[in-house]
């Protein structure tokens, strides 16, 4: 199937939300849409999923109006809203009989789709006795419910503790390879993870389209990533005198450093430390920016 987003643009009041927004991907893929808060993420994600209608332009799938294709749509919310009273199963039976699902057909489905999503043992227990991460699995088993081909998810996972935020994101790891996935985040580690493709928004505009490869490569510059001990910052101010080095960044304990000629240089650096008995936890010879910093750099500082 193939999703095509064609100059989607969404106002509220005098505000443009989503503005002129196109975007185009077969199936079989994990598209991260990455942007700060306000950027327009969700209001483009409920509009993909029909909840909210778009001011101009159109959503197809496969050449045929999203609306006419909601059979075809799993959508996750950022908080997913459960009737608390409920048990898990009687969620999903619920939410199974408002899509029209047979009921005998959910009944033989959920015990599978709550066991895919962890929650087979709680099946039987109350949604206000779950946490957030449990919550979040329940929803992603209701998105699932009807066997959708696109799945799109809201922040999965931004409000949720350590725990939850791992649960979600092995079980996204699963589902990808069942389904194709557009998920909203703001956080940068989840869409690195998880996702092949990122489709990067500021204001309402898709600003970047493209791979975590092409992002790195893009203006790139070999440079040396370290991590040393706390007792061995002052070894930092060394070296930036030495005559090779171009500039070192100190974050903490660790530490950037561009040079000339790396590949001879870097040894020299490696002798020096242990020279003056610097632990090194961490050498590693990389790009010049992760993706949080190229980030920053086309969001935050543009």
């Amino acid at each position: 199937m193939k999703l095509q987003i064609k100059n989607v643009t969404k106002k509220f009041k005098d505000k443009v939300a989503v503005n002129n927004f196109s975007l185009e991907f077969e199936t079989g893929q994990c598209i991260g849409l990455i942007g700060p808060n306000g950027a327009g993420k969700s209001t483009l994600i409920k509009i993909i999923a029909d909840i909210l209608i778009a001011d101009q332009g159109e959503v197809l799938l496969d050449g045929k109006k999203i609306s006419d294709m909601k059979r075809e749509i799993g959508y996750l919310p950022q908080y997913p809203d459960f009737f608390s009273w409920m048990t898990a199963k009687e969620i999903l039976l619920f939410m199974g009989g408002l899509s029209g699902i047979p009921k005998k057909v959910l009944v033989k489905d959920i015990p599978v789709i709550l066991d895919k999503v962890g929650l087979s043992k709680e099946h039987n227990k109350k949604v206000q006795t779950f946490s957030g991460g449990m919550k979040q699995r329940l929803g992603i088993a209701q998105a699932l419910l009807h066997k959708p081909s696109l799945i799109v998810m809201d922040e999965p996972v931004s409000a949720l503790d350590p725990i939850g935020r791992r649960e979600v994101l092995n079980l996204i790891q699963e589902i990808k390879h069942e389904a194709t996935i557009l998920l909203s985040t703001h956080i940068l580690s989840d869409a690195e993870e998880i996702c092949e493709r990122f489709v990067i928004m500021k204001e309402g505009v898709k600003i970047e389209d493209t791979t975590l490869a092409e992002l790195l490569n893009r203006d790139y510059e070999t440079v040396i990533h370290l991590e040393i001990t706390a007792k061995d910052i002052s070894w930092v101010q060394l070296i930036r005198k030495f005559h090779y080095v171009k500039e070192v960044e100190l974050i903490g304990t660790r530490v950037k450093i561009t040079m000339d000629n790396i590949q001879k240089n870097k040894n020299l650096l490696i002798l020096n430390a242990l020279e003056n008995n610097v632990d090194l936890i961490k050498f590693e010879v990389g790009s010049t920016d992760s993706l949080e910093e190229i980030f920053l750099k086309m969001v935050v500082n543009s």
